[in-house]
């Protein structure tokens, strides 16, 4: 049987076979059961205390009934609820810190269109669930849930501050004012349209919005950071110094400079890890990214001085190297950045902020900043119906070793298996696209003909 849980929670067609009402209240229920153990738990409920946890959504239309499942899950199991409406993903996270509740709930499919939706948890402190912790979640689905009755029953609360408290607390991340400063934010008409303009504004920058205009079901529409051109061309226009875009629950930003180039997640790791360390604020001077992250960002670290610790593709998988290695930034190329001093997920509104603030600290444009590393060319092929098992099959491993003798220090060949379905992707770097779609190609062929016949 498929695992419930994904790399991000559990994701699917809102209404389909998946993510159901039905789903979301039992998956509160056994939450309820998991995430009130240990001792924090055990003191709330010594002082006559429920548990508490904080429920949030991203603005696409089926957020509504699968938050009032949630919400009914929870507080049926005795868990009081503050419902603090639709606000980013990292927000969930911070406040759940923020107010010491027991867990945190997140109804959001993220960069995915409206007819989707899912589900994801944060523990005590605001972190992500280890795999573990997911497991034992889906196997408390089948077991006797918390059923108190009277009294002991759980209240549902808004959260009448959520919004304003996660303000104060992205303010307070930067030391200098974005005064003179014009930033376009494109808010992917999700879950960052109420709070990233706001916080540019306060910080004191000129703002130009796009995409804030959330109806439920024009979440991430040709807008946000799966459609840059539209923000690429607003940046252009506009005349702005620098364009950022948010995903539909902002919990990833990618930027454009004043020139309408792109800047991605490696290129904006890059800005951020050198402002840290000349501030003396990088520890280790090390970061963690995920092996996703182009060959060129890994050298420019390295002639800095910087010291590159390698993770699996997702942030909380970033998140656990960054707790191993004591380190205060880690991140995606897709734009999930985590600056662990202050946040404990992947936050594109503080990931913006800190970059804006490093444009205004340094006096230098966007685009110069992001010219400290090259990127090289990086070619993905899906190879279907391969499972990881014909990694290991002497034509496979041969034109593998033969690939990385022929691009030595100036390429890479990283083939990574998906967790869901039996496909094996082929990612190479090279010193040109010519190189690398040929190189790529020729490893995916040894691949094909590594298929059983029949």
């Amino acid at each position: 049987m498929a695992r419930l849980f994904g790399t991000d929670g559990v994701r699917g067609l809102a209404n389909g076979e998946v993510i159901t009402a039905s789903l979301a209240l039992d998956l509160a229920q056994s939450a309820a059961v998991v995430l009130t153990q240990g001792r924090h738990a055990e003191e709330n409920r010594a002082a006559g205390r429920r548990p508490r946890a904080v429920l949030a959504r991203d603005p696409r239309i089926s957020g509504e009934f699968i938050g009032a499942a949630v919400a009914a899950g929870l507080a049926s199991s005795g868990i009081d609820v503050l419902d603090a409406g639709v606000i980013p993903t990292p927000a969930c996270a911070f406040l759940v810190g923020s107010i010491e509740a027991d867990f945190g709930v997140m109804v959001s499919a993220s960069h995915n269109p409206a007819p989707d939706n899912g589900i994801k948890f944060f523990a005590l402190g605001g972190t992500k669930l280890p795999d573990e912790v997911e497991d034992r979640i889906e196997a408390a689905m089948t077991q006797p849930k918390l059923t108190p009755t009277g009294g002991d029953v759980g209240r549902i609360h808004r959260f009448a501050d959520a919004e304003d408290r996660y303000v104060v607390h992205l303010l307070g991340t930067i030391d200098v004012s974005l005064e003179g400063l014009h930033v376009v934010i494109d808010c992917a008409h999700g879950a960052a349209a109420g709070i990233s303009p706001r916080v540019f504004a306060d910080a004191g920058a000129r703002v130009t919005v796009i995409g804030s205009d959330p109806d439920g079901l024009n979440i991430n529409d040709g807008v946000g950071s799966t459609h840059l051109e539209v923000l690429q061309h607003a940046v252009v226009a506009e005349g702005a110094d620098l364009g950022i875009a948010h995903d539909g629950d902002a919990d990833r930003c990618l930027a454009v400079d004043h020139l309408g180039r792109v800047v991605d997640g490696d290129r904006i790791m890059a800005v951020l890890a050198l402002s840290l360390q000349r501030r003396g604020m990088l520890r280790h001077d090390a970061l963690a990214a995920t092996v996703m992250s182009n060959l060129g960002f890994r050298l420019a670290m390295e002639h800095a001085g910087i010291r590159v610790e390698e993770t699996g593709v997702g942030d909380r998988y970033v998140l656990e190297a960054i707790e191993a290695h004591d380190l205060v930034l880690g991140g995606e190329q897709s734009g999930h950045v985590i600056l662990r001093d202050w946040a404990t997920t992947g936050d594109g509104i503080l990931t913006a902020l800190q970059l804006a603030a490093e444009v205004a600290r340094s006096g230098q444009p966007l685009a110069a900043l992001a010219d400290v590393m090259d990127v090289l060319p990086q070619v993905l092929v899906n190879v279907a119906g391969v499972d990881r098992s014909r990694l290991d099959a002497p034509a496979v491993v041969a034109a593998v070793e033969q690939a990385e003798g022929q691009l030595g220090d100036e390429g890479r060949v990283l083939l990574r298996p998906s967790g869901t379905e039996p496909v094996v992707r082929v990612m190479v770097e090279a010193p040109t696209e010519a190189s690398a779609h040929e190189v790529a190609e020729r490893i995916a062929q040894a691949l094909r003909d590594a298929i059983p016949v029949g």
